[in-house]
C-alpha cells in the first residue's frame, strides 16, 4: 500500500483493504506506513489520526463490555441529555452528523431498553421528539461519569500543562481548518 492511497482513503477503507491483502500493519497503526522523509503535515495527520482510533476503539470496547452499549447510543444519549425537553429526530440526525433511518434504528433501541421516549410532534404527524426517560439519565450519567475517567485515564500520560497546550495549538488548527473549508452541511458543499 503507498502511502499515495493513504492521502486518499479513509481510515476505515485502509482498515477493510489491509485485512483482506493480509497487512496486518496498517490494522495496528496507520502512522507506521509515514516515513521520516514524507512531509510534516502528513505525518502530523497520521498521528492525530492514529491516537484519535486508538482512543475511540478504547471507548468502544469499554462502553461494550461495562455497559452492553455501543459508542452511537452513547452520543444519541449525550445528545438528549444535554437538552432535557428532547431533541426532534431530524435535530439529533443534524447533531450526530448521521442519517435519519440511523438515528431511528438507535431510537427504537433505546425506547425498547427504556431508556428513551419518543412522542409525536404536535401539528405534525411525521415529527417526533425523543428524550431521555429518568432510567436513561441515570444510565448516560453513570456511563459519562465513567467515560470521563476512562479519558483521563487514556491520556494520563501528558502532563496538565501539555494538555492544555495541546487543546489551545489544536484549537489554532480547528479555527485555520474552518477557515480555509467550506463547510459541509447534508452531504452537500
Amino acid at each position: 500500500m503507498s502511502l499515495g492511497y493513504l492521502k486518499m482513503a479513509g481510515s476505515a477503507t485502509i482498515r477493510k483493504r489491509a485485512l483482506h491483502n493480509g497487512d496486518v500493519g496498517a490494522v495496528l497503526d496507520l502512522e507506521t506506513r509515514a516515513k521520516k522523509e514524507d512531509h510534516q503535515a502528513l505525518r502530523l495527520w497520521l498521528r492525530l489520526l492514529s491516537c484519535t482510533v486508538r482512543i475511540e476503539n478504547q471507548i468502544r470496547l469499554r462502553l461494550r463490555r461495562e455497559f452492553n452499549t455501543t459508542l452511537p447510543r452513547f452520543d444519541l444519549m449525550a445528545q438528549l441529555e444535554r437538552c432535557s425537553g428532547g431533541l426532534r429526530m431530524s435535530e439529533l440526525s443534524q447533531r450526530l452528523m448521521v442519517s435519519g433511518g440511523n438515528v431511528t434504528g438507535i431510537t427504537d433501541q433505546l425506547e425498547r431498553e427504556g431508556l428513551v421516549l419518543r412522542t409525536r410532534q404536535p401539528g405534525d404527524r411525521r415529527a417526533y421528539t425523543v428524550k431521555l426517560t429518568e432510567t436513561g439519565v441515570r444510565r448516560f450519567r453513570e456511563m459519562a461519569a465513567r467515560h470521563e475517567q476512562w479519558m483521563i485515564e487514556l491520556l494520563g500520560g501528558l502532563s496538565n500543562n501539555e494538555k492544555e497546550i495541546m487543546i489551545k495549538e489544536l484549537g489554532k488548527l480547528k479555527a485555520h481548518i474552518n477557515s480555509e473549508s467550506p463547510v459541509l452541511v447534508r452531504g452537500r458543499f
